[in-house]
């Protein structure tokens, strides 16, 4: 029997605009030979699944169904492609472990830990994975800006602790521009991360695991001519993205390896997406991590999943059936 999956877009963020573009390439990836396919908006208050012939249909929080055609409808799986809270960051996952829904995304821990920058990169420099130092800041904190700059330089990056996409980022060059950049990332959230820079080379890698089955994807390069990987290079064209990467074979391998690493460290569960930078000299230095990543056509997912000459409808029954049997 064909089962009833739900992919749940939306959420309470600026990523909303990306999620529900994930939405549809999931949608469009996933075998509807196999499955019968729901896309569902989860936002703050409004939870609703969009019906196949027209209109929509509030979902039961109580067992996360919904009425069609005079019966209830229960979901088998719950495919998570929301980008931010509280799809990313452990929320939702935690709603489908109580009510007993099997879904697509890392667990509540791993979810809640990638979804924090600062805390994420510093567990994992105990692991000994290269990141870049960071300041840590909660809105309402004293802001001591020649301490920031003795402890960093410039120039840095300043964003949200808890958010993507690019969304209220600013690279920083000088002090002037420090204060409204803080102001600027909290409006995206209630903690900002300021990194410093590191020149170098920006690459991406995808991996996942199901049983039986260990999959690390090519590296995709990331070129643009914007001051960093900002929204417009993300989604608007602004960028140019190589896969595979252009860089040599044995660093394509300590990457690959060293993201194959960080899933086993933080116990992953369906596709991740691991961005580093790769310094003139020296080792790769994790950005971020990832757990729903974008999945539109022209994302980084489909892309080097191509590029590995893989069938991404296998791709996504590898994570559905994975957590189904």
């Amino acid at each position: 029997m064909k089962k009833n999956i739900a992919i749940i877009a939306g959420g309470d963020s600026s990523e909303i605009v990306v999620s529900l573009k994930s939405a549809e390439g999931i949608y469009s990836f996933i075998d509807k030979e196999k499955y019968f396919l729901y896309i569902v908006i989860v936002k703050r208050g409004e939870w609703y699944v969009i019906l196949p012939e027209e209109g929509h249909a509030a979902i039961d929080k109580n067992d996360f169904s919904f009425a069609e055609k005079g019966g209830k409808k229960q979901f088998d799986f719950a495919y998570i492609t929301i980008h931010g809270t509280p799809g990313e960051n452990g929320l939702l996952q935690g709603y489908f472990e109580m009510i007993g829904i099997p879904y697509s995304t890392c667990n509540v821990l791993a979810s809640a830990l990638t979804f924090n920058k600062f805390a994420c990169n510093n567990y994992l420099r105990n692991f000994g994975v290269r990141v870049a130092d960071s300041i840590h800041l909660f809105k309402g904190d004293d802001i001591n800006d020649d301490e920031i700059i003795s402890r960093l330089g410039f120039p840095v990056f300043v964003k949200p602790n808890d958010g993507g996409s690019s969304f209220g980022v600013t690279k920083v060059t000088e002090k002037s521009q420090l204060l409204p950049a803080i102001k600027k990332a909290f409006t995206e959230g209630k903690e900002v991360i300021i990194e410093r820079f590191i020149a170098g080379t920006e690459v991406t890698c995808g991996c996942y695991k199901v049983k039986g089955k260990e999959v690390v994807f090519p590296l995709t390069e990331v070129v643009t001519e914007n001051e960093f990987f900002d929204f417009d290079a993300k989604y608007n064209g602004q960028s140019d993205e190589i896969t595979p990467a252009r860089i040599s074979a044995e660093l394509t391998e300590k990457i690959q390896q060293g993201t194959s690493r960080i899933y086993d460290i933080l116990g992953a569960k369906g596709i991740i997406r691991v961005d580093y930078i790769i310094p003139a000299e020296g080792e790769p230095v994790l950005l971020e991590i990832n757990t729903t990543p974008g999945m539109t056509a022209a994302s980084f997912i489909p892309q080097q999943i191509r590029a590995a000459g893989m069938d991404i409808k296998q791709v996504m029954t590898d994570i559905i059936e994975n957590e189904l049997n």
